[in-house]
């Protein structure tokens, strides 16, 4: 393998996110993906949120930017992404939640994200067939939705379009370190890819395994563990309750209209390993469970059956619940990016372009700073 600057490990929409940035500048870019473009949690049911509302604090700057580019990312990369901006609902039912919800629109603000208080009349308008225990909502304009398997495929295809090289089905099991750099990476397959002067990022959820075969110092542990988040996708319905991203203060839900008159339901429940097949599956208390915080907010849900379950993509995620983005430890032309749960689809356009910032120029973009590992402590 020739010619190439920089090699990136995995195919969601991270990596092919990179891909395609530092394709449009130029360089000359292999991405390596373990199984198929968009097959973890950059693909799969329904679509994500594109959301400030809730985020958090060291993520809104990241946001601001990323509000920017969503909304011509499509033409951008000649290809499909789902993109819809149609305002976001933070939703309120409990007086200590809306005691201090003047301060969160007040920093959501400071940091650039239009955001204010709905009070209750105002928001029944709006949503009318919501619970009348909902009291009051923090409302973001520019907060939408995106297709995750069709953006990330776009841009993989995209990347490839400007002579990035993508290849499929080749699982990276080790990093090679010589002398403080990364000299090469050796493949299921047995096969051994010369880096040489290349940067390489690891932008999967495999990342953190990676780091910690790495042998730099007996290798890399990190913080975060790896979690199966359920999405469900209700069957249709006569009149789809929401015409906004929808959220909330305390509950685990969040809500949005799905193709079709269905409904889409996510918030944080969870899937589990079968310990017979070893395969990831969904849980049926976790589903009765997620469908009941969906019913207490909008009872015209009661009796709506659900038509597919999904909670067979492996995330990663933080001690702390944000992502963690820097340079590997002892090595000098090596960066990598894990933890994304629930984190990292809205702001992926704004991180991938301060990525490619970073490994083109070398030093750390300031907006990238909060999530470097030194917020663990002085050394991992």
């Amino acid at each position: 393998m020739t010619n190439i600057d920089y090699l990136i490990i995995g195919g969601g929409v991270y990596g092919a996110g990179l891909a395609w940035e530092l394709a449009r500048q130029g360089r000359e870019v292999l991405l390596l993906e373990a199984n198929t473009i968009a097959s973890g949690a950059s693909g799969g049911l329904g679509q994500r949120g594109v959301r400030a509302n809730g985020r958090d604090i060291r993520e809104l700057p990241l946001m601001r930017r990323a509000y920017e580019l969503w909304p011509d990312l499509a033409e951008r990369i000649g290809g499909e992404t789902g993109y819809a901006r149609v305002g976001g609902l933070h939703l309120i039912e409990r007086d200590r939640e809306l005691v201090s919800a003047p301060a969160q629109v007040w920093t959501q603000e400071r940091f650039g994200i239009p955001t204010r208080l709905v009070e209750r009349a105002e928001l029944h308008h709006w949503e009318p067939g919501l619970s009348e225990a909902v009291m009051a909502a923090i409302f973001c304009p520019k907060d939408g939705v995106a297709d995750h398997t069709a953006t990330t495929r776009s841009l993989a295809q995209a990347a490839s379009n400007l002579g990035a090289q993508i290849r499929e089905g080749c699982r990276v099991e080790r990093i090679e370190v010589s002398g403080g750099r990364i000299v090469g990476v050796i493949t299921s397959a047995g096969e051994r890819i010369a880096v040489g002067q290349d940067v390489i990022l690891c932008a999967n959820g495999g990342a953190t395994d990676l780091l910690a075969g790495l042998g730099v110092g007996g290798g890399i542990r990190l913080p975060v563990w790896q979690r199966l988040p359920q999405v469900m996708l209700t069957e249709p319905v006569a009149h789809v309750p929401m015409t906004r991203l929808v959220g909330h203060a305390h509950r685990r839900l969040s809500i949005k209209a799905g193709p079709g008159g269905r409904v889409m339901i996510s918030g944080g429940w969870l899937g589990r390993v079968d310990p017979a097949s070893g395969l990831p599956v969904a849980v049926a208390s976790e589903v009765q469970g997620n469908l009941a915080e969906a019913v207490a907010v909008y009872p015209g849900l009661a009796g709506v059956g659900i038509e597919e379950v999904s909670a067979d993509r492996w995330e990663s995620q933080a001690i702390d619940g944000i992502p963690i983005i820097d340079r590997i430890p002892g090595v000098e032309n090596g960066l990598f990016a894990t933890a994304w749960a629930g984190h990292g689809w809205a702001i992926a356009p704004a991180v991938v372009e301060l990525l490619a910032d970073w490994v083109m120029a070398g030093d750390q973009p300031d907006l990238l700073r909060p999530f470097s590992l030194g917020r663990f402590g002085a050394s991992i």
